[in-house]
């Protein structure tokens, strides 16, 4: 009895964090903010949910397999946004009007395409 109830509440609040992900795919005003709402949202979601599972089914093979999917979900969802969400930068995509700086353009050199560590004079 106890199981399940854990078992749900793991569940359920991995799916609403799903939904909201979801939400924040529609809702939010360009490219940057949506991989934001998704990679955090969706990869505690899929995390509670294996969680849920592994409670449910406590099998040593079972519980190993959804801690792995967990750790690689919440190892790999930040990374894969920020890759996905930079190349979205350097093609193009506008930023939201709200945005108050953008950080990457001090730091990106149009001519060679190369990102400097830090802000630096150039010689134009």
């Amino acid at each position: 009895m106890m199981t399940e109830i854990i078992t749900s509440l793991f569940l359920l609040l991995g799916s609403f964090l799903m939904l909201l992900a979801g939400i924040g795919i529609i809702r939010m005003p360009d490219l940057l903010t949506r991989m934001h709402a998704t990679s955090k949202a969706g990869a505690l979601g899929a995390g509670l949910m294996a969680c849920g599972f592994a409670v449910y089914f406590p099998e040593a093979s079972l519980v190993v397999r959804a801690l792995a999917v967990v750790v690689f979900v919440i190892m790999t969802a930040p990374v894969a946004a920020h890759v996905l969400a930079r190349a979205g930068y350097f093609v193009g995509i506008k930023l939201w009007e709200g945005t108050v700086k953008d950080v990457i353009k001090e730091r990106y050199d149009l001519k060679t395409h190369k990102l400097g560590s830090s802000a630096r004079k150039r010689d134009d």
